[in-house]
């Protein structure tokens, strides 16, 4: 993952009160207009909110509602979330998206007990997140998976307690997961963005009570084959959309959090950039040699 800081907020326009100049502010990748349908719907925080700019009347779309790495920009009160103060604008950059997705698939979308057992996929900022969040939930057994073994120091650092890669077996890895906990995972989270992975992370879940956690991102257009009868005896398959938080609410309790030493991120930042060495951060990202880099301006 690649991060710009959040911001300090220079201006405000008519009727906003939510905020006053000189704030410090996270943007919202996933706004909360409190309005819509959804944001009434105690169960769900996808916001109908698509767009926040208009050129000559008509909607300019744009991903996550940031799609920005400038210096300066616009933002309504609906996608912007006032935090603490005195909050360290380059580390809680991280809870504008990755580590509040991966910590609240965990907390909010599984709703991991205490005692269980976890299998993560994919061990990048945001599955090292989920493991935080299973660590936070109180489960016994955390097993994080990843074909980049240079990752596995620091899963076990944030509360795995087992690494595996896929490349050191010769068959499925379901089916070394179903061999290592005898009937599945209770709670297994996809995290890499692979209909594969995704595939294989519910068959690895318990057959009569495991729930499957979809976090990655898949291509556009992909399609999902599998077995019907892997629901049908019980599994659970769901859904991950940045973890689950009804951000506007959400953020700045995660961030207060963070501030009171209720769970520290900071380790997840392996790399801190000034904005000019952007391509740098991406190339780092690509090559697996980072986790989080945070670009300052």
């Amino acid at each position: 993952l690649v991060s710009k800081v959040p911001q300090v907020l220079l201006s405000i326009g008519e009727g906003v009160t939510c905020v006053k100049p000189g704030d410090k502010v996270i943007p919202l990748c996933l706004p909360q207009c409190g309005e819509c349908s959804f944001c009434l719907n105690p169960d769900t925080n996808c916001c109908l909110k698509t767009h926040r700019f208009t050129c000559k009347g008509k909607a300019i779309h744009h991903f996550l509602w940031i799609s920005t790495f400038s210096e300066y920009t616009v933002m309504p009160d609906s996608a912007i979330a006032r935090i603490d103060d005195d909050a360290p604008l380059d580390k809680v950059c991280l809870f504008g998206c990755g580590f509040s997705t991966g910590y609240g698939a965990a907390i909010n979308t599984a709703k991991v007990k205490p005692g269980s057992t976890c299998a993560i996929f994919g061990l990048g900022g945001v599955g090292l997140s989920v493991v935080v969040g299973c660590k936070s939930a109180g489960a016994s057994r955390i097993i994080g998976i990843d074909i980049n073994k240079d990752k596995f120091t620091k899963a076990r650092e944030l509360g795995a307690t087992e690494c595996i890669n896929p490349q050191d077996f010769k068959k499925p890895i379901q089916e070394v997961l179903l061999e290592m906990t005898g009937h599945g995972v209770d709670y297994s989270f996809e995290v890499v963005g692979h209909t594969d992975t995704m595939v294989s992370a519910l068959v690895s879940c318990h057959m009569g009570s495991g729930t499957c956690v979809l976090v990655g991102t898949p291509p556009l257009g992909s399609q999902l084959s599998f077995d019907p009868l892997l629901l049908f005896t019980g599994r659970t398959w769901k859904g991950c959309l940045i973890g689950g938080w009804k951000t506007k609410d959400s953020i700045p309790k995660l961030v207060s959090g963070y501030m009171e030493k209720k769970f520290n991120p900071d380790v997840l930042i392996t790399h801190t950039l000034p904005f000019d060495k952007i391509n740098e951060g991406f190339e780092l990202l690509q090559s697996g040699k980072s986790i989080h880099t945070v670009l300052v301006f």
